[in-house]
């Protein structure tokens, strides 16, 4: 399972970069997309959305199951990847490559309660 050291990683399986800019891009783990099995769907939210840390942000749908994804941060939705609509199976083939969307944080506070990667191979038992 990859799990790149550069990366910050929630306990509900969400990957978060922070760009150079102060923007973050978010997608799911390789440990998640491996658990929901081959992604079919995958329901993103509009531009200029503001979402509140810990809500649903979008619904993935795989042949197992269909699961929400959490902001793991506040903030206003800036971009989404339009690639996906088309080819949701991106997220198995590099789950780290095939990020979901981009937002601008609202308050870098939040940062504090993600986990590293070696924090978040420890939480799923890795």
């Amino acid at each position: 399972m990859k799990l790149p050291a550069d990366l910050k990683y929630t306990a509900s399986h969400e990957w978060v970069r922070v760009e150079p800019d102060g923007v973050i891009t978010i997608g799911i783990t390789d440990h998640a997309q491996e658990a929901l099995g081959d992604i079919v769907f995958l329901e993103l939210p509009t531009e200029g959305t503001e979402i509140a840390a810990g809500k649903a942000l979008a619904v993935i749908e795989s042949v197992k199951a269909a699961s929400d994804i959490y902001a793991p941060i506040s903030g206003e939705v800036l971009e989404i990847n339009e690639q996906l609509a088309d080819e949701p199976g991106a997220v198995n083939a590099d789950p780290y490559a095939a990020w979901l969307l981009k937002m601008k944080p609202s308050s870098e506070a939040e940062f504090a309660s993600l986990m590293d990667a070696e924090a978040y191979r420890q939480s799923i038992g890795g």
